[in-house]
């Protein structure tokens, strides 16, 4: 049966029994071990602390309690008046703040601070005690580089907040914090340098976010990126995930927003675009050069990646057209299974493997990869299933989208792929040239935030586009991109 909830907060009484009813009734101390309070009398007045087990710092809390015990003990003749003013001066924490609603301070509590009630006071301290379990920074299995940080975020909001306040020490860099789910009440983070990000962009990413109406974010930013951007059954990723505070920091400073869903470690860059998803932090850490190279190297590898499984599979179909030179290309030896079945089972295969790899214990994963490319393709070839051109070729496009850096962008170019290879064996010719155009169109045609897709070729920015293209040195970079509307476009003046 769904539960109704009630939209109209329920006040802090003066009489602390009565809150303390209410409280006994909607947490659950009965049941719940992790939720508690402490009650303690301090200057002929009832407090209590109200705590949850496991995401409260233990020493700051009991360091208060000692300060409010020894406050107690020292017997002042303090006038009832002042007991509240009292009691504050002696919460030893940087962050105090006060609340009148119960509603609010029991959805502090559990997000990990405590609220303290006073006999005959209704309104309660807060104090933010917070300490998330969670592990510490460490470089981001997907996203290495040979040169650079090796931090990354984790799963704690606050610590991924100071990552980034670390790199960023500029007073307008904004972090606005708000609770979304009805039962969850998880923590989002939106992240944006005022003076630079779009303000209408940002109150439309706040409104997303805020009318976001769900029982809980169980997967965390994978359900928030659906709320924002309305993705359907478009495969391509409209937003861009990084677990690397150097990366977020760039496009903050570029005028991009971040949004930081807490118990996740990947942080939300909108907007983007598919140039967004196909760079890399270690074109940065090389020289200018270098850096372009590494570029054009992914850039060919995913080309391949997408196009040489259905094009070879035209020219195995329709001999003719390959030129007198070329005719060595395609199997000597047909056995019983056609070519696209094998193409077709080949890359089933390889997805199988990557599950697997994903699924089986890390000390088991290369033994893994080895029994299935070792032995299980060579006994396929041997025995006849598969022709060894299709192992080879299969091979080269699994690997090139394995060297696309977003592995959101490499699950839908490998779909794409299967759908041109299904294609080119139905309709050949026509049906690979129409293939790649509906694909083009379907590229042109995504908008995300009313952002173009393939921003700089359409519409077509000769800037931008070398930027693109070629790794340019910092110092001659002198704007942000236009294609986030930034507020000063100005990244470095010139003297």
């Amino acid at each position: 049966m769904s539960q109704k909830f009630d939209k109209q907060e329920t006040a802090i009484s003066r009489d602390i029994k009565v809150n303390e009813e209410i409280l006994k009734k909607r947490l659950g101390f009965d049941k719940s071990f992790d939720v508690g309070v402490r009650k303690l009398p301090v200057l002929d007045k009832e407090i209590q602390i109200y705590f949850v087990t496991g995401l409260c710092d233990i020493e700051y809390i009991i360091e208060i309690m000692r300060e409010l015990m020894l406050l107690d003990a020292r017997g002042r003749k303090t006038p009832s008046v002042k007991v509240k003013q009292a009691i504050q001066n002696h919460l030893t924490h940087v962050q105090v703040e006060y609340t009148s609603s119960l509603d609010e301070a029991i959805t502090r509590m559990l997000s990990g601070l405590i609220f303290i009630l006073v006999e005959g006071e209704d309104e309660a301290f807060v104090v933010d005690v917070r300490s998330y379990p969670g592990r510490s920074p460490e470089e981001p299995d997907t996203e290495r580089v040979v040169r650079g940080a090796r931090d990354g975020y984790t799963e704690n909001i606050i610590l991924n907040t100071a990552l980034t306040r670390r790199r960023i020490r500029d007073e307008r860099l904004r972090n606005e914090i708000m609770q979304v789910g009805v039962r969850s009440k998880t923590d989002i983070c939106l992240s944006y340098i005022d003076g630079i990000a779009d303000p209408d962009l940002v109150e439309i990413v706040r409104k997303e976010l805020e009318a976001i109406n769900l029982d809980g974010l169980t997967m965390a930013d994978k359900i928030v990126e659906e709320y924002i951007v309305k993705q359907g059954m478009n495969p391509f990723p409209l937003v861009r995930y990084t677990e690397r505070p150097d990366v977020a920091a760039t496009h903050l400073l570029e005028g991009h927003i971040l949004i930081i869903v807490d118990a996740s470690p990947s942080v939300i860059i909108t907007p983007t675009t598919l140039f967004h998803h196909v760079q890399h932090a270690e074109e940065y850490r090389q020289a200018a050069f270098i850096g372009t190279f590494l570029r054009w190297t992914r850039f060919l590898g995913i080309f391949f990646s997408l196009f040489i499984l259905p094009f070879w599979l035209l020219l195995v179909i329709q001999p003719s057209l390959l030129p007198a030179g070329l005719d060595f290309i395609g199997p000597e030896e047909t056995n019983n299974v056609p070519i696209v079945v094998q193409i077709l089972i080949a890359e089933l295969g390889i997805e199988l493997l990557r599950m697997a790899a994903i699924h089986t214990p890390s000390p088991l994963a290369t033994a893994l990869g080895l029994v299935a490319a070792l032995l299980i393709g060579e006994i396929a070839i041997e025995v006849g299933y598969f022709t060894s051109e299709v192992i080879l070729y299969v091979s080269l496009g699994a690997i090139g989208i394995f060297a696309t850096p977003s592995y959101e962008l490499g699950v839908a170019l490998r779909a794409t792929r299967i759908m041109l290879i299904i294609v080119v064996a139905i309709f050949k010719a026509p049906g690979f040239i129409i293939g790649g155009t509906l694909f083009i169109l379907l590229l042109a045609m995504i908008k995300a935030f009313n952002k173009p897709y393939l921003w700089p070729f359409l519409p077509f920015d000769p800037p931008a586009i070398w930027q693109i293209l070629i790794r340019a040195t910092v110092p001659s970079v002198r704007f942000r991109p236009s294609i986030v509307n930034p507020q000063d476009p100005i990244k470095q003046r010139s003297e």
